[in-house]
């Protein structure tokens, strides 16, 4: 099993150990658009036309210290992907309390999209950025088509032959669209919300804390020690952990979807 997740605004403050080197990071064919990606954004960041660079990466005035921040990338101190990630979704993860068994399984199961390197996985070592998939890089044009072009063949790889559950947002799933029979083993989530309203129950989209549920879903199944090997068998695997989830019809070359229903947030 795959689980795509998308990487969070909020990030850890530092890194803490060796500096950055894009040769270890997983999945290596994506080298080359590494360092493509981040040679121009800490040219962009380190230049003198700021505001220029604060627009490039949809920053306000008063975050000047993340274009700092991005202008040393290089020689700036890393960690693992899994805690420099700290948003909404992560803190509901929560690796750092995860069995080792737990955190073996997700390990070799997740993987982080990330405007800056594409896609990562939790031990990868990196520094705290801020490149979210929207910006437009001098060199590079819209990131979001960049990864689109190159992230192609390393994440039909990843994929293996086993199901692919998709937790990614829409920026990030629009850079990696399964596609033949690797898009009919994925599994994508909406979160819906039920309550009642005047006596009769109704249900919405969540935003927030759809993150927290899609968390708190993916180390359900890290700590039941899922390892589904069809979609089916991943869909009854959630609801072994006591999800109520709703199928969509099946469309033939495309992703199955599903609606997680939930009553608390």
């Amino acid at each position: 099993m795959l689980i795509l997740l998308p990487p969070s605004e909020g990030k850890a403050e530092a890194g803490t150990g060796r500096r950055l080197d894009l040769s270890r990071l997983s999945l290596p064919e994506l080298t080359p658009a590494r360092e493509e990606v981040l040679t121009a954004l800490v040219a962009l960041c380190a230049g003198p036309d700021e505001a220029a660079a604060r627009a490039a990466l949809g920053l306000s005035e008063g975050q000047g210290g993340e274009l700092r921040r991005n202008a040393r990338l290089r020689a700036a101190a890393t960690a693992p992907a899994g805690r420099i990630y700290t948003g909404v979704l992560y803190e509901a993860l929560d690796l750092a309390s995860l069995s080792p068994t737990a955190e073996r399984l997700a390990r070799r199961s997740v993987l982080i999209s990330s405007g800056l390197w594409g896609a990562v996985r939790l031990a990868d070592r990196i520094p705290p950025y801020r490149c979210p998939v929207g910006a437009r890089l001098p060199g590079i044009g819209a990131l979001s088509a960049y990864w689109r072009r190159a992230l192609e063949p390393a994440m039909a790889a990843a994929a293996g032959r086993g199901p692919v559950l998709d937790l990614r947002s829409g920026a990030y799933a629009a850079t990696w669209a399964p596609r033949g029979a690797v898009a009919e083993r994925t599994v994508t989530v909406r979160v819906l919300h039920e309550r009642e309203v005047d006596g009769a129950p109704t249900r919405s989209v969540v935003s927030h804390f759809n993150k927290a549920t899609k968390g708190r879903l993916v180390r359900d199944l890290l700590t039941a020690g899922a390892r589904p090997r069809t979609p089916a068998a991943l869909v009854g695997a959630l609801r072994d952990l006591k999800y109520t989830v709703e199928e969509q019809p099946a469309v033939s070359g495309r992703p199955r979807q599903i609606d997680v229903v939930v009553t608390e947030l």
